[in-house]
């Protein structure tokens, strides 16, 4: 097995928040989201707590494996209760180019941060930055690598329809970076279509995990299926349950041994015994604890914004 895959990022960024909260603004279209807010102060200042210490253990556990986190801080003063999900507001990709998102939620636009773009053009090799964000004027939106899972071997940009990802900003990324837009429909048990691709589909480099059956049309269900078999990748169906536990929510990384899927605890837990065996054919599982910050509505993957730009020389 290789150690190097274009696919699984060496390097991520986290944010570690300070005043954690699930965000009311995302309720709406984000079936995955739990409340926490009972008003209380204390419950509040726990919720924080306990999400602060996920983020510190998650990036120790990475670290562990070899795997590259810089680990910026949110002390909660410009109120962004999500900001522990970057993968949402910017993206990286090989050759030294970096994109910024239109988001879709007023109180997630003040997420985006100036030093960490100066962090990566200083430590990697930075050609420009594409900055769609000024389409959030014209109620336009496409949200990072959670609106899309991106195959970086064969160029596609898998997408959910949805709010948060709108077929102009889509058209646009792939043209800018060379993707093809490979977009369906969905819903699930009770109508409601996925609000993130991320959280119904991961592609790793000799795998996906895909929660097919969200997918409305047939044709395109078997389409997409056909393309992620075509690409040479074993194909994980997810059921209901799965996707409901973040089975879906993972992003393979490239470790100091070799490449880990990195997923919470809740999603390794609700895999079968033959889905782990075909994933640890060529990644390790890598469990984390984040139960507080599932509850805003995001895993793991969400929680990772792949770095995939090479290092500059000391």
């Amino acid at each position: 097995m290789s150690l190097l895959s274009i696919q699984a990022p060496s390097a991520v960024v986290m944010i570690r928040p300070h005043r954690f909260h699930p965000n009311p603004e995302t309720a709406t279209d984000n079936a995955f989201q739990r409340t926490g807010e009972s008003g209380d102060e204390r419950e509040a200042q726990s919720l924080a707590a306990a999400a602060h210490d996920e983020v510190t253990a998650a990036a120790a556990a990475l670290e562990a494996a070899g795997v590259r986190v810089h680990v910026f801080e949110d002390d909660g003063t410009r109120n962004t209760p999500d900001s522990v999900f970057p993968n949402n507001w910017f993206s990286t990709h090989p050759g030294g180019h970096v994109a910024l998102y239109p988001m879709y939620c007023v109180n997630r636009r003040r997420e985006r941060r100036a030093d960490v773009i100066d962090m990566l053009k200083v430590q990697y090799r930075v050609q420009d930055v594409i900055d769609y964000s000024g389409l959030e004027y014209d109620g336009v939106f496409l949200e990072g690598t959670g609106a899309m899972v991106l195959d970086h071997i064969a160029r596609i940009a898998y997408t959910a329809r949805s709010y948060r990802a709108d077929p102009l900003a889509l058209e646009r990324f792939c043209t800018h970076f060379n993707f093809e837009p490979v977009c369906f429909e969905t819903a699930d048990a009770a109508g409601r279509a996925v609000y993130h691709t991320n959280v119904m589909m991961s592609v790793a480099t000799e795998f996906a995990l895909i929660g097919l059956d969200l997918i409305v049309n047939e044709r395109r269900r078997a389409e997409v299926r056909g393309r992620l078999l075509e690409s040479g990748r074993t194909v994980i169906d997810l059921d209901s349950s799965q996707i409901d536990n973040f089975a879906a929510n993972a992003l393979e990384l490239s470790g100091r041994d070799g490449r880990v899927l990195a997923l919470s605890e809740r999603a390794a837990s609700c895999l079968s015994t033959r889905q782990k065996d075909l994933i640890e054919r060529s990644a390790q599982l890598l469990p984390l604890r984040v139960p507080t910050i599932e509850m805003a509505g995001g895993s793991v993957r969400c929680m990772l914004a792949g770095i995939h730009l090479s290092p500059r020389q000391a």
